[in-house]
C-alpha cells in the first residue's frame, strides 16, 4: 500500500512529466525548431510511437502517414520573408526563400531545393502516377513535384506547409 508521501510524489511526477509534453508540443506548434542536424538521433529508425509524440496529429497525419493538407490551410503559403524551409520532422533544411514562387495552387511552391535535401519515389494512390519527394534525412513526406513550375528549372515542388518550418534570417 502506498504511503500518502508516495503518493503524492507520484502524483508530482506524473504532472511534471505531462507539463513537459505539452511545452514541447506548444514550441513545435509555434514552429520553434528544437531538433537540428548535430543531435544524435536516429531519424530514420524512429518507430511510430516515438515519431507520434513528437509531431502534433496533423504533422503526423502528413509527415508519417503521406497526407495533404487542405490547400490555402498553411500561414507558409504567404510567407514572404527571407530565410530557409526546413522539415517540421527533422529540421533539415530543403528550401531557401529565394527559389519560393506563388503557385497558385494554396500550397507553399518551390522551384528548385537544397542539393541533396529530398529524395523521390513513385506515387501511384491516384490515376496517374505522380513524383513524391519526402526529406531525405527523416524520410518524411513533404509533397509532390510537377513539371509546370517557372524557369530555370522548370519545376512546382508543391509542398505541405504543415510539413515545414520556417526559419527567418
Amino acid at each position: 500500500m502506498l504511503t500518502r508521501r508516495e503518493l503524492s510524489l507520484s502524483v508530482g511526477a506524473l504532472a511534471l512529466t505531462a507539463c513537459s509534453q505539452t511545452q514541447s508540443r506548444a514550441e513545435a506548434s509555434e514552429g520553434k525548431v528544437t531538433n537540428t542536424s548535430t543531435s544524435n538521433i536516429d531519424w530514420a529508425n524512429l518507430t511510430e510511437r516515438e515519431w507520434s509524440e513528437r509531431l502534433t496529429d496533423t504533422e503526423f497525419r502528413v509527415l508519417r502517414k503521406e497526407g495533404t493538407e487542405r490547400p490555402f490551410s498553411s500561414e507558409l503559403n504567404d510567407n514572404k520573408a527571407v530565410g530557409t524551409y526546413v522539415c517540421a520532422g527533422c529540421a533539415l533544411p530543403l528550401f531557401t526563400s529565394d527559389k519560393k514562387f506563388d503557385s497558385g495552387t494554396g500550397w507553399p511552391s518551390f522551384f528548385q531545393p537544397i542539393e541533396d535535401a529530398l529524395g523521390t519515389k513513385v506515387d501511384r494512390k491516384l490515376f496517374a502516377a505522380r513524383t513524391e519527394y519526402h526529406c531525405s534525412r527523416c524520410g518524411g513526406h513533404q509533397g509532390h513535384v510537377f513539371k509546370d513550375g517557372p524557369a530555370p528549372t522548370g519545376l512546382r515542388y508543391c509542398n505541405n506547409g504543415v510539413a515545414l518550418d520556417f526559419i527567418e534570417s
